[in-house]
This record gives structure tokens, C-alpha cells and sequence, in this order.
């Protein structure tokens, strides 16, 4: 019989070291869109992973003989998965896993589809390093080494040194990396993605321990900025719209870039074109930008009914469920009577829904179980936008007026899918399958959303509402610039990414002639917008955003990571580009200044949500949301 071949451990050691080191960069390389420019930034992409690498392996080293090489095994398993559990995520998301994210379960559960089309057939490599080892164990001796403790403690000095020399380098060529920025693309290029992951789990501890130290004095400061940021409303149209009916219309990861858009010369969406062209009275505001992080779908709905900007990590949906609110259909409620209705194909507990409608103190949530939920009017996420929006009707008619109604459609959703009957547009053809059926799906909801128009007029709710229409989030991620450059006849630059963020913003307002607006403007400012057109003074309430409608309007908008759009200036991983041409502009005063608003802006949203400041903030004539007086039903299929 042959003897076994003899490795020592700390050979064991060096060859789990370089697997992981080889692997994970190769997944910066082949997986992420990490904007690395300059050879120093390269090379810190190249050392990232070994301090964390280092220091968890060479912990194990303190174990005895074998044990210590199975511990390294364990640690290799735990990096894998935190690895391509990031791969899968970013594939999905064009972002990284956070902690708050893993509370968030069963929304990913719900995405069976879309979550295995992002699995490829090469990613069995990914754990081919922790077969390599296990391998290893089974076919060779280690033997032990002498002065055990020694070589752990070195390899622990090892990666300190390693880490240091890492982070200073990083914050030579980024300052202040790890307090001024909410980018995690940052952190991960600079630190790399085992350290980033404990950073993030650190920063959530302090995050989450935030709310138990608050107290009233700690709203002093968003109170003064939300006052001294307060538009005066215009005055002639203050009070234009009181007493209708609100009817938000939820237009499912569309992008503006659709709009008036052609495809093989024939429109992809020619029912929403003409209303962006003043159809039905419909004023376009084709400068508005989505605001969302990681919530994606709930950030928005968060932002149009708070005037909150959503979490640097994880939805606050999920996280902040139980937070106090003084959200839009409450207001409505108290000072004006609206009744107020969410209507939505999909299960109520998806998003946390169930539980933070009750915290915005909405009255009726009519679910996937309101609906018809048979399996050919299913797909992807829920039920399909025209079924839908057919069964909404009977629905809102049930409601008393003035209402306050919001429909989320979900067919023009990721990885979107349709079945072929649906389809009556040809698919893309770049050869990208998510770009190419966007297309498609995004015709089905301009269909479904002209048969809603039809079908209010004909129940007569289309008069005597404001209609508003919005898309909540960018349908087509960073992931897919190859085939976005194709569609839009343009390179896709950090610019160009930061302008492909614009999505439709429509209102109609009973009184109000159509037409187009370019006001700049974002998803934090609808609030203010429709209290001030209900006759509602958004003054009192802490709301980030300003009258689109007002002279005094703020047309600074800032995105989640703290980029930055206005009429003058793009801001984007802190370079400044002139927002007409695309032109790389030098920093001066104004941007500087900017940067810091846009930073305070973030930071004092994030402080009102982490500490929860509304239970503190009281309003004379607006009493606090008691969720336990609201009730959605108990049908449901989980």
C-alpha cells in the first residue's frame, strides 16, 4: 500500500490562501462593475483580499495537526458563500449584500425566476478551490509544524500589516473612504469584499443601536433643515386639486429613456408617448429621477409617501417596519378626509407590506388574495398588469371619496418575462435577453395602462382625479451597459449611467393643461407636491423634498450613494461632469458646496429613519398612526 504524500500544514495554509486570492479577484474582474481606473487602484484590487484571507486562515493555524486544515476548509466555505451569495446578489441588484438584506428572505424567495437567471453554467469554478481542499485532506498527511503559535501570530501580523498598508493607500487616492461616501462599490474596490462585509455587519450593530439613545433634541436638526429647505407652494395652484381623488399609478422599473423610443421604427410604448405629449391633460416632467438603494420598489413607494430618502443598506420597509410615520395618505386623511388603498397583484407580506402599511396608517390593502390569482393570468412576480388593473376598477369604486389610491404593477418587472400571447411587439435584438424583453413586457404595461385609463373614465373616476404615474426604479442595471450602448446609440459612461436613472414623473390635475416640464427634480419631492395641490402646507411635516410646481423648488437631486444630479452639474464616485454635454469639469466652490448638501441632506434623512425621530416630532393638528387599528384580512397563501 503507497503512503500518503506529506504536506505541512502551513503549506496547506499558503495553497487555501491562493486559491481564495485567485478566485476572488477573478470575480472583481468577471462580476462586478467596480470602476477601476489607475494603476494604484488596480493594485489594491489585486491585495484586497489577502488581508481578510490571511487573518481568518490564519486564526485556524492556532488549531493542532489536521484540525487546523479542516477549520481552514470551514473558513473557505464561509468566503465562497459570502462570495457568490455577492455574485448572485449583484447579478440581480447591480449591488452588494448587506446584512439588513438577509432580513429580507422572503422576497427573494419570491424572484424564483429572475434569481435563477442570473446562475450560469461556469459558476461551479466558484467552489472548485474548496473541492481542491477537501482533496487535499482526503490524499495527503499533513504534518504538523514546529512553533505552532508562531506561525499563527505571524500570519496575523501579516495581515495587519497587510490591511494597513491597504487602507492608507486607499485613502490617499480616496479620502475619508470609510466616513464620507455611501457608495459600497467603494468599499469593496478599495478594501475588498471579506472586509467590507465586516465593516458592514459593524456599521449595522452601531446603526441599530442608534434608536434606544435617541431623543427629541436629536430631530432638532432635520426640523431645521427641512424649515429652512421648505418651497413656498405656488399660489396658484395651491388648493387647486382639493377634494379629488388621488390615483397613483405605479409604472414597474420603467425608464424615461422609453418614451418616444422605437424599436425596428415601431413605438414600444406609443399610449404613455402621448400622454408625455399633453394627452388627457398630462403634464411630463422629463428631468425626474429615481432616488432608491437597496429597497429598490419599497424606497420608492418609502420616498413618494414620506419624502424620506430610503436606507444606505437594506429597505426600511423591512428594517423600520415598526417606525413611527407621517406619511402622505395619514395627512390626507386627518386634514382633508381621504380614504386611502394600496392595490397590488402580489402577497401582502412581500416588502413587509402588510406591516408598514399600518405604520403609514393606509386603510384597505387589497392583495394577491383581492385577486383572481389563476395560472394564466400569472407571471413572474404576481398577477398581470391588465387582469390587474381590470379588477382594480370594482375595487376603487368601493372606496369612499375623496380616496387616496395607489396600483403597483409588476409584469414590466426583472428577469422580465411574458408569455408569448401577450406579446405584441417583436423582442430587442442585441442579443442580451434581459434588454431584449424589456421591451416587450414594457409594451404589455403601456397596453395595460391605456386599458385602466379606458376603464376609469368609464366608471367615472377619470374627471374628478389627479392621476399620477411613476417609474419606481431603473429596469435595466449597469450590468447590461454592452447592449444599453446598442439600444441608446451611445457609449454608456458613469455619466450616461447617472442620466439613465430618469424615469417618468406624470401628473394630471383637474384644471391643469398638459404638456412638458424639464424642472429637475426626484421621488423625495412628490409629497410636498400633492399635499401642496390638495391645499395641504407641507411646511409642518419633515419632508426632505420640494414643490415641483414651486418657484423656490430645489432642483438638486441626490441618489442614494450621494452622486448627484442639477440642471448644471453631474456628480458621480465624486467626479463632476457638466450635465448638458457629458463634459468632465474640474471642482470648484459650487460642487463643493453641493457635495455637502447633498451629504447633510442623506445623513439627516438616515438619522430620522436609524432613530426613529418622528415618534418625537408632534404636529397640532395631526395625530400619530396607531397601527393596531388597521386590519388587511387574513386570506393568504403563506
Amino acid at each position: 500500500m503507497l503512503e500518503k504524500r506529506q504536506i505541512s500544514k502551513g503549506t496547506f495554509f499558503l495553497i487555501a490562501v491562493l486559491l481564495v486570492w485567485v478566485k476572488t479577484y477573478t470575480s472583481y474582474k468577471l462580476e462586478f462593475n467596480l470602476g477601476v481606473k489607475g494603476s494604484l487602484q488596480e493594485f489594491l484590487l489585486l491585495i484586497n483580499p489577502l488581508s481578510a484571507t490571511i487573518l481568518l486562515f490564519g486564526l485556524a493555524l492556532f488549531a493542532k495537526g489536521k484540525r487546523a486544515c479542516w477549520w481552514i476548509v470551514i473558513l473557505s466555505i464561509l468566503m465562497t458563500v459570502t462570495l457568490y451569495s455577492n455574485i448572485m446578489f449583484y447579478r440581480f441588484f447591480d449591488d452588494f449584500l448587506t446584512l439588513p438584506n438577509l432580513l429580507q428572505t422572503d422576497n427573494v424567495s419570491n424572484m424564483t425566476d429572475g434569481i435563477f437567471s442570473t446562475m450560469y453554467g461556469y459558476d461551479f469554478l466558484y467552489f472548485l478551490d474548496v473541492a481542491i481542499l477537501i482533496f487535499l485532506l482526503r490524499k495527503v498527511e499533513i504534518t504538523e509544524v514546529r512553533l505552532r503559535k508562531s506561525m499563527a501570530s505571524l500570519a496575523i501580523m501579516a495581515s495587519l500589516v497587510i490591511f494597513t498598508v491597504n487602507l492608507t493607500l486607499a485613502e490617499i487616492d480616496r479620502p475619508q473612504l470609510l466616513t464620507r461616501t455611501f457608495d459600497r462599490n467603494y468599499i469593496v474596490k478599495y478594501l475588498g469584499l471579506y472586509n467590507y462585509t465586516i465593516y458592514d455587519g459593524i456599521q449595522t450593530a452601531q446603526m441599530e443601536s442608534q434608536r434606544a439613545y435617541a431623543s427629541s433634541d436629536d430631530l432638532t436638526n432635520a426640523k431645521h433643515y427641512t424649515s429652512s429647505h421648505y418651497a413656498e407652494p405656488n399660489e396658484e395652484l395651491f388648493g387647486i386639486a382639493e377634494g379629488k381623488n388621488i390615483i397613483k399609478i405605479h409604472l414597474e422599473s420603467f425608464q424615461s429613456f422609453l418614451i418616444d423610443y422605437e424599436l425596428d421604427g415601431e413605438e414600444v410604448t406609443p399610449f404613455l408617448n402621448r400622454l408625455a405629449h399633453g394627452e388627457d391633460d398630462i403634464q411630463y416632467f422629463d428631468q425626474f429621477f429615481h432616488q432608491t438603494g437597496q429597497g429598490k420598489t419599497s424606497d420608492a413607494e418609502l420616498i413618494l409617501d414620506n419624502s424620506i430618502f430610503g436606507l444606505p443598506t437594506g429597505a426600511a420597509f423591512v428594517t423600520k417596519g415598526q417606525n413611527t410615520f407621517q406619511s402622505l395618505p395619514a395627512v390626507l386623511n386627518q386634514e382633508k378626509g381621504h380614504t386611502s388603498a394600496v392595490l397590488h397583484g402580489d402577497y401582502k407580506s412581500f416588502w413587509n407590506r402588510d406591516q408598514i402599511y399600518k405604520q403609514f396608517g393606509i386603510d384597505y390593502f387589497f392583495d394577491a388574495s383581492s385577486y383572481h390569482m389563476e395560472d394564466d393570468a400569472v407571471v413572474n412576480l404576481g398577477l398581470k398588469d391588465k387582469p390587474f388593473f381590470k379588477e382594480s376598477i370594482p375595487m376603487l369604486e368601493s372606496l369612499d371619496q375623496p380616496f387616496y389610491a395607489h396600483l403597483i404593477t409588476l409584469t414590466n418587472h426583472y428577469p422580465f418575462i411574458l408569455d408569448e400571447e401577450d406579446a405584441s411587439l417583436a423582442r430587442g435584438t442585441t442579443g442580451d435577453k434581459t434588454v431584449d424583453g424589456y421591451f416587450q413586457t414594457a409594451r404589455y404595461l403601456d397596453e395595460a395602462v391605456e386599458q385602466f385609463f379606458d376603464d376609469l373614465k368609464e366608471a367615472g373616476l377619470f374627471e374628478d382625479s389627479v392621476i399620477v404615474l411613476y417609474g419606481d426604479h431603473q429596469g435595466i442595471s449597469e450590468n447590461h451597459n454592452r447592449a444599453m450602448s446598442e439600444v441608446l446609440d451611445t457609449e454608456i459612461t458613469p455619466y450616461q449611467n447617472a442620466q439613465n436613472q430618469r424615469v417618468p414623473f406624470m401628473i394630471r390635475v383637474p384644471g391643469m393643461e398638459g404638456g412638458v416640464k424639464h424642472t429637475f427634480g426626484g421621488e423625495i419631492d412628490v409629497m410636498p407636491t400633492l399635499l401642496h395641490l390638495q391645499g395641504v402646507d407641507a411646511k409642518p411635516y419633515i419632508t426632505f423634498g420640494t414643490d415641483l410646481f414651486s418657484d423656490e423648488h430645489d432642483e438638486t437631486v441626490a441618489f442614494r450613494d450621494g452622486s448627484f444630479v442639477t440642471p448644471t452639474y453631474t456628480s458621480v464616485a465624486g467626479t463632476m461632469y457638466d450635465t448638458a454635454s457629458g463634459e468632465v469639469l474640474e471642482s470648484n466652490q459650487e460642487t463643493e458646496r453641493l457635495m455637502e448638501k447633498v451629504s447633510e441632506q442623506l445623513q439627516l434623512s438616515d438619522d430620522v429613519l436609524y432613530q426613529d425621530l418622528l415618534r418625537f416630532h408632534s404636529i397640532s393638528n395631526f395625530e400619530p398612526v396607531k397601527p393596531k387599528e388597521y386590519f388587511y384580512g387574513t386570506k393568504s397563501t403563506e
